[in-house]
């Protein structure tokens, strides 16, 4: 395959323009022809283009459209970036346009990006994974008008009482919170919803599993939000890292 027939999928980060990595930059820096997930990528990323590229808000269109405009522009010897939220390996039906694009003989090149889970994080200040209270992220969503595989309803990824990061959500909280609590999260469980992570308008609302879905609904927030719930946004208690305990030893420090 021609190194030059390619498309670059670039992960544009959680909102943030300062939150895409210094080649997903470059990439849009470079871009001829530009296709943005119009409705959940911040516009101000496409100030960083510097070629004038044509810009093409893929909100708007559906695959089959998606992917002329990409193999069109491919074949002309133009630079195209398909440009998406987070990072595109997280819900971003990428394999889709990968597959088609295959079929024109065009391969791609992927450049990762910040997903909102970890934007969200560092607003809330919080590690993820923490001894004695989860060492497990379960990044997923509920069943809504994409069926989800056995074994992976929300009740049943519940019982296992790990950190849950949940994506495309928010507008059925109600059913989210009364599952997880069916699955065998406790009804005080922590949980903190995080909208617009890292964007201006970021707002982050805190709760349980009991009172988060009122809280949700008195702040209007009905999408781009994420839920996060464990233990460790609000830990009753955990153990310090052994990385950093003095009587640890490893490869690179000796026990005091």
């Amino acid at each position: 395959m021609d190194d030059c027939k390619k498309v670059v999928i670039v992960g544009a980060g959680p909102g943030d323009p300062e939150l895409i990595t210094l080649k997903g930059k470059k990439a849009i820096e470079n871009a001829d022809v530009i296709i943005y997930a119009g409705s959940l990528v911040n516009k101000e990323l496409l100030k960083y283009n510097k070629k004038n590229a044509r810009i093409y808000n893929s909100a708007t269109m559906d695959l089959e459209e998606i992917v002329k405009i990409m193999v069109e522009n491919v074949k002309k010897g133009l630079n195209v970036v398909r440009l998406h939220t987070g990072d595109p390996s997280i819900y971003g039906a990428i394999k889709e346009q990968i597959d088609e694009l295959k079929k024109h003989g065009i391969d791609v090149e992927i450049i990762p990006g910040v997903t909102s889970l970890f934007a969200a994080a560092a607003s809330l200040k919080v590690e993820l994974t923490l001894p004695d209270v989860s060492q497990t992220v379960i990044i997923t969503r509920p069943e809504g008008r994409t069926p989800m595989p056995e074994k992976e309803k929300l009740r049943d990824l519940a019982k296992h009482n790990a950190t849950m990061a949940i994506y495309l959500g928010v507008s059925m909280i109600d059913k989210v919170c009364r599952e997880l609590i069916e699955g065998g999260y406790k009804e005080d469980t922590p949980v903190a919803v995080v909208y617009h992570a890292s964007w201006e308008d970021e707002k982050i609302i805190v709760g349980t599993l009991k009172d988060i879905a009122e809280k949700v609904k008195k702040e209007g927030i009905k999408k781009t939000a994420l839920i996060i719930v464990g233990e460790v946004l609000n830990p009753r208690h955990y153990a310090y890292s052994k990385l950093y305990d003095k009587e640890f030893e490893h490869e690179y420090r000796k026990k005091k």
